[in-house]
């Protein structure tokens, strides 16, 4: 078993119960796209009024589908219905029930000893607080929805300010790594498949190290919630492990009735999915669109070119594009590079890990957590990675195929 039990629950539910999952799906998104009207908060400002356009065009979208009724774009296996089957029914589910077990995390001490105990390698190494070990680890043996909904519980908790939620967002939030192996059997580079892993996975957080010391990350406040007084790790006085340990057992001490934390994680969680479900279906449509029916990203594919090129990428032309391919959906540059030279495959492979930012997935999940961080942002830190990436990914790969 490739991922955490949270992840192997909910996957094992919904392969049991497809339709009911689908149902479920569908629920969640036509009342999502109900609610800012309920709640009369559609038109509170600008960005309300553009979610709840996208909701509405999300649901839209999701009963086409569900009907299995509409034009070919919206149907194609790898627009709609990827889009809902593989997304939002798993994240549905999972984001919910993941919240149950996420309430033993973090109100009953783990995190806290687990985030003292690491402090000094993450508060130097990513400027983020030792807790955020934990994002990591839930992201990549788990999934992109769960660390992210970690980081944002985190956040509202005021344990996390915003700077280093940014940062935990935007750089540890990769996918997870069932999908790592998927990528590397559809580029059939299986025989590569320890070299590939071990270099994914430290490129990821060697480029999150880099991008944190850049704006716009670099700019960020280091306000909490709602810009209140925030909860930041202790300072260690004495025997790191013993202080740990003691500062587990106090937060465990003072978590309070385990009902209580259960429900109103789940009831936060909702929160979470009634945001994220419908713009899975609208932002991650309109990315699959622009890039299996336009030549924007074959246009844009060229800002990558000279830098592809004087890396000497087997094949720059194809790899530019790839790499601004990441963008709408991270397995589009693997889908582009099949038939390229393995080098190619192997750098486009590790890439397609490393930028973390796309708008089928983590752009709709982190703008529907409480996380200041806008679009424009984001953008900027997808640019940022990739360039970073592609940097040291090549020679890597160059030195992996020379000894190989």
């Amino acid at each position: 078993m490739n991922t955490i039990p949270i992840e192997y629950i909910v996957s094992h539910l919904v392969s049991k119960s497809e339709s009911l999952g689908q149902i479920y799906a569908l629920s969640v998104i036509i009342l999502a796209s109900v609610l800012p009207f309920y709640r009369k908060t559609w038109n509170k400002n600008t960005t309300s009024i553009a979610f709840t356009i996208s909701k509405i065009i999300g649901a839209f979208v999701a009963i086409l589908v569900f009907l299995n009724f509409g034009p070919e774009a919206v149907l194609r296996d790898d627009h709609g219905p990827f889009l809902f089957n593989a997304l939002a029914v798993g994240v549905g589910a999972l984001i919910p029930v993941g919240a149950v077990f996420l309430t033993f995390l973090m109100n009953y001490g783990f995190i806290d000893f687990f985030g003292l105990l690491m402090r000094p390698i993450m508060k130097t190494v990513w400027l983020t607080p030792g807790r955020s070990a934990v994002d990591a680890v839930a992201s990549f043996m788990g999934s992109t929805a769960m660390g992210i909904m970690f980081t944002n519980s985190m956040y509202t908790n005021k344990k996390y300010n915003t700077k280093e939620a940014s940062i935990i967002v935007t750089g540890f939030s990769t996918v997870c790594i069932t999908f790592v192996v998927v990528v590397a059997k559809t580029l059939n580079i299986m025989h590569l498949w320890t070299p590939f892993f071990i270099t994914a996975f430290t490129t990821t957080f060697i480029v999150t190290a880099i991008v944190a010391r850049l704006k716009p990350l670099k700019s960020m406040p280091e306000t909490y919630y709602n810009n209140e007084d925030g909860f930041p790790e202790e300072s260690v006085n004495g025997n790191l492990i013993l202080c740990s340990f003691n500062e587990g057992v106090r937060v465990c001490s003072e978590a309070g009735p385990l009902y209580k934390n259960i429900v109103n994680n789940v009831k936060n969680a909702f929160n979470l999915v009634f945001e994220v479900l419908p713009n899975f279906m609208s932002i991650g449509l309109f990315g699959l669109l622009l890039a299996d029916y336009t030549t924007v990203f074959d246009i844009l594919g060229y800002i990558f070119y000279p830098l592809t090129m004087l890396l000497q990428i087997p094949e720059p032309l194809l790899a530019a594009k790839a790499a601004f391919l990441g963008l709408p959906e991270m397995y589009l540059p693997v889908l582009v590079v099949v038939k390229a030279p393995e080098l190619t495959k192997f750098i486009i492979g590790v890439l397609s890990v490393t930028q973390v930012i796309m708008l089928s997935t983590t752009v709709p999940c982190i703008l529907a957590t409480k996380i200041p961080i806008n679009l424009k942002d984001m953008l900027i830190i997808w640019f940022e990675r990739t360039v970073v990436s592609l940097i040291i990914i090549t020679p890597i790969s160059y030195m992996i195929f020379k000894f190989i």
